[in-house]
């Protein structure tokens, strides 16, 4: 792209979002309302309500504590009910969202008219060929209280947007019309954004700094992924860090360009800086003294955003950042088809139960296979055979991980780290619940999700067992 012009614009595409037909959500709990969770089809994906509310109010707490803005990430539930969660819980309030998908960020604008959100930035550098929808998209959902926000890490999405923007007649006249961008940085994850004081780097942001009409730099946002291969607080910290530095120099350098250029930039709001995973954020509350002497240096405001710690996983769990019995969200529920005596390793038994990689994702970690079992569960006439106690929610070591997966099956195989050296076989019939190792590829494979609440008392005929009965139906958003 050369120039400002629309020709130099691809073909642009639609989101669809008013074709898309997801299940009635009243009519889910018509038919499930109540149900025990052994009588659900399987593969079926439970969720702990509690568990969720109890994850989102800690998120908030500890970002408050920081004296830092959150953000909340969509991408793990990607549905109404658990966005409320997100921004509001324990008493402590957030408005600003990212998401993943336009579907995302359109199902928000269509669900939330109630000034719930009020920051929505779209998580991807813009693709130049959606830029006619997320023009409709920010006209839709922009005014006095709210702005739509756009990631950009390469001059040629700030010339699309501008060659748009162009053709637009009423463009200058509209309410606060401009394009809000984040600059998408590189904190060497490698996986998007621009490494900062690079010639690349001033490039643009010299070019959105030409345009003060048509585009406005809120921030510069950051993101470390790889911090899932932590192993401790002190690991994800070092990543905090790396992200916090990455950003802060992201503004700094911006700072020197824009006095260089004769710009004004004492009386501007500061830059706000973004920066997360759910593994940093986790790390911000171990090592909340080190962020707060940080921010005293940085050269704008702090945010936070995160997204899988609201259901967490076997990813999560492996960082030691969580307490996984406490807080691991989700569970997939399956039925035992078979059994296979002494097939396994060293002659153990093996079994196979009906959920495969499109239903549990074929994501791996450092945890071994593709989820624990840590629960057998029994209808409520066979309470003796359940492995699911009173205390914890479908939380126990039952000797069994999911070892070996097909594209619709996968096979228990015995779990040697659980210290059971010959696990009973969990009856043919029988249903097991299942800790997967990623829980935004697992949810995003399962057409609506049963949810259950553990901090509800036990249904007269669960013998004392929290967490097994259905008492709300969240529906995600589906496609992009």
């Amino acid at each position: 792209m050369n120039d400002d012009n629309s020709s130099s614009l691809p073909p642009q595409t639609f989101t669809g979002h008013d074709r898309l037909i997801l299940p009635d959500k009243q009519e889910l709990l018509g038919a499930y309302k109540g149900y025990h969770v052994s009588n659900l089809r399987t593969p079926a994906f439970i969720v702990d309500r509690s568990i969720v509310e109890h994850n989102c109010a800690g998120m908030l707490a500890s970002t408050k504590s920081l004296k830092a803005k959150f953000r909340a990430h969509v991408k793990t539930h990607k549905t109404i009910e658990g966005l409320r969660l997100q921004l509001s819980s324990g008493g402590h309030t957030s408005h600003s969202v990212v998401v993943s998908t336009l579907m995302e960020a359109w199902n928000i604008v269509n669900e939330s008219s109630d000034g719930l959100v009020k920051d929505l930035l779209y998580g991807l550098p813009v693709p130049i060929n959606k830029i006619a929808d997320i023009w409709d998209l920010t006209m839709s959902f922009q005014n006095d209280d709210r702005s739509f926000r756009l990631l950009v890490d390469h001059p040629d999405q700030v010339k699309g947007l501008l060659a748009f923007w162009h053709t637009q007649p009423d463009g200058p006249y509209l309410f606060n019309p401009r394009w809000s961008l984040f600059v998408k940085v590189d904190a060497d994850y490698k996986r998007a954004g621009v490494v900062p004081d690079t010639p690349e780097f001033h490039e643009l942001v010299n070019l959105i700094l030409d345009h003060p009409r048509e585009l406005s730099l809120h921030g510069f946002y950051c993101h470390a992924g790889n911090s899932y291969s932590s192993k401790s607080p002190q690991d994800a910290s070092l990543f905090l860090t790396a992200e916090m530095l990455c950003v802060d120099k992201a503004a700094w350098t911006t700072q020197e360009i824009m006095a260089k250029r004769g710009m004004e930039t004492q009386n501007l709001p500061p830059f706000v800086l973004s920066v997360g995973s759910t593994p940093t954020a986790h790390a911000s509350s171990f090592s909340e003294k080190k962020v707060e002497e940080m921010q005293k240096l940085l050269h704008g405001e702090l945010e936070i955003h995160a997204g899988n710690y609201v259901f967490h996983d076997l990813q999560q769990q492996a960082t030691s950042l969580i307490s996984p019995e406490k807080e691991i969200a989700f569970r997939v529920l399956a039925t035992v088809v078979s059994h296979y005596k002494g097939r396994g390793v060293d002659g153990t038994d093996e079994v196979m139960v009906d959920v495969g990689g499109i239903g549990m994702s074929k994501d791996t970690g450092p945890i071994e296979g593709w989820g624990n079992v840590v629960a057998v569960i029994a209808p409520p006439s066979q309470s003796s055979s359940t492995t699911n106690t009173p205390s914890k929610w479908m939380w126990n070591k039952t000797g069994w991980r999911l070892g070996r997966i097909s594209q619709e099956h996968g096979i228990l195989v015995h779990d040697s780290s659980s210290g059971i050296k010959s696990p009973p076989l969990p009856p043919i019939g029988s249903i097991v619940a299942i800790i997967g190792q990623h829980a935004c590829l697992t949810a995003a494979n399962h057409p609506w999700y049963y949810v259950v609440d553990s901090s509800l008392p036990a249904h007269e005929e669960d013998n004392g067992r929290v967490g097994e009965r259905v008492v709300d139906m969240w529906v995600p958003w589906k496609g992009w």
